[in-house]
């Protein structure tokens, strides 16, 4: 199995308001390729850092694709930092720099005199046409091994990988089958979700396991690598097939598909309708359920009562109910669902109320504390629970998860 290493480069991706997302694409790409991703890292402008970085990722895997660093300006070490870990020297190449100017010139503009940095070229590089901007990339082959010099700005960067570097990839690649089998669970922790698969999936090597957790959606990805297509596929209905003898309804998506869209599914194909009513979550169940395209087949509308006095005027909870039980209880969020049912005349109501913190705003409830009611044609249901996270947006959004749950168990 051939390695890679992804390097993007950038100090901006130091701060805590930019993000390296480059990696996750080629990622994806080199993993349909049969190629292994096994280290990133994301390296400020200093070019000895990155040189060093360089170097010490040849030692250890096939490809090292680099991102970022390729602009005109100081800051940009890219080209300096690789031509310093490979020992080679960088001649300037007029037709790039013709290239740039006339892109400039199409644009009305004169070309900066430092845009020529740009047409500097590491000796032994064949050069990689940037389609999207001005910056082109560099492909070198060192001892057997590859560096690739791609452009930051991600809609250059995926053009040109996909016109440039993948014919190069393929070529060098022997051929691989490479399928992957996703599952999305709802209703478990993480920890309880891979003590029951781990006892499966610890007998293979192939297919390789991952396991995600996002605010209470689960999801595992079974990737095979064979060497046709039905050997892939067979072994991950293998797999499969013992997983879902242990999940069960748990596993709620085996295409992709979010919980939201699963629940739409199956109302649509019931003919059946929703509404909602919310505190806790303030729009957020309802904001889930309208991304979907065609919700409005299903969706009828919903409310947010974030306040006693919303939840009395807008769906009916008496005073008296409020007073007794408070905001956040098992008898609110029946009250709440139930009115929503009523008012919209749909088939269907969820409503959550609960305390999503930090404080705990003169309710007896403590932070964490999620009541989610359904309201449907045989009656309504009430599910508590206290969430751990001391996260106003997780616990949130552990409520919205929660409340799809139980109405997609119910369909």
């Amino acid at each position: 199995m051939k390695n890679a290493e992804i390097i993007a480069v950038g100090s901006e991706m130091l701060t805590p308001t930019r993000v390296d997302t480059n990696s996750l694409w080629l990622t994806d790409k080199l993993n349909t390729l049969g190629v292994e991703v096994v280290a990133k890292y994301v390296i400020g402008d200093d070019r000895t850092r990155l040189a060093e970085t360089v170097q010490q990722a040849l030692v250890s895997s096939d490809f090292v694709l680099i991102s970022g660093g390729l602009g005109p300006t100081e800051d940009d070490v890219t080209r300096d930092s690789v031509a310093l870990a490979l020992g080679r020297e960088q001649t300037f190449h007029a037709p790039i720099s013709d290239a740039i100017e006339a892109r400039f010139r199409k644009m009305n503009r004169v070309m900066p005199e430092i845009n020529k940095r740009q047409a500097m070229v590491i000796a032994g590089a064949e050069i990689l046409s940037n389609d999207r901007g001005t910056a082109p990339g560099q492909w070198l082959e060192v001892n057997g091994k590859v560096v690739a010099i791609l452009p930051g700005p991600p809609h250059e960067l995926k053009s040109m990988f996909e016109r440039e570097c993948l014919p190069r990839l393929e070529k060098m690649l022997p051929a691989v089958a490479i399928r992957i089998l996703g599952l999305r669970i709802s209703g478990m922790s993480e920890s309880e979700l891979d003590q029951t698969i781990s006892p499966i999936y610890k007998q293979y090597e192939n297919p390789v396991t991952t396991v995600l957790a996002h605010n209470g959606d689960m999801q595992v990805h079974f990737r095979a690598r064979c060497e046709t297509v039905e050997a892939a596929d067979a072994l991950l209905a293998e797999v499969g097939a013992q997983v879902d003898a242990v999940l069960g309804d748990r596993i709620y998506s085996r295409n992709g598909d979010t919980l939201e869209a699963v629940v739409g599914q199956k109302l649509m194909a019931k003919g059946q309708t929703l509404a909602v009513a919310e505190s806790a979550t303030g729009g957020g169940l309802a904001e889930r359920i309208t991304s979907t395209p065609g919700s409005s087949a299903y969706f009828v509308g919903g409310f947010v009562t974030y306040t006693r006095r919303m939840k009395t005027l807008f769906l009916g909870v008496s005073e008296e109910l409020l007073a007794q039980h408070g905001a956040v209880s098992r008898e609110t969020a029946q009250a709440m669902a139930e009115g929503a049912r009523e008012k919209t005349g749909a088939d269907w109501a969820l409503a959550i109320t609960g305390n999503a913190g930090p404080t705990t705003d003169g309710e007896e409830a403590p932070v964490g504390t999620i009541y989610v009611g359904l309201a449907g044609p045989e009656g309504t249901e009430v599910n508590h629970r206290v969430w751990a996270a001391n996260d106003r947006a997780r616990v949130r959004a552990f409520a919205g998860q929660m409340a799809l749950d139980m109405l997609n168990r119910k369909l």
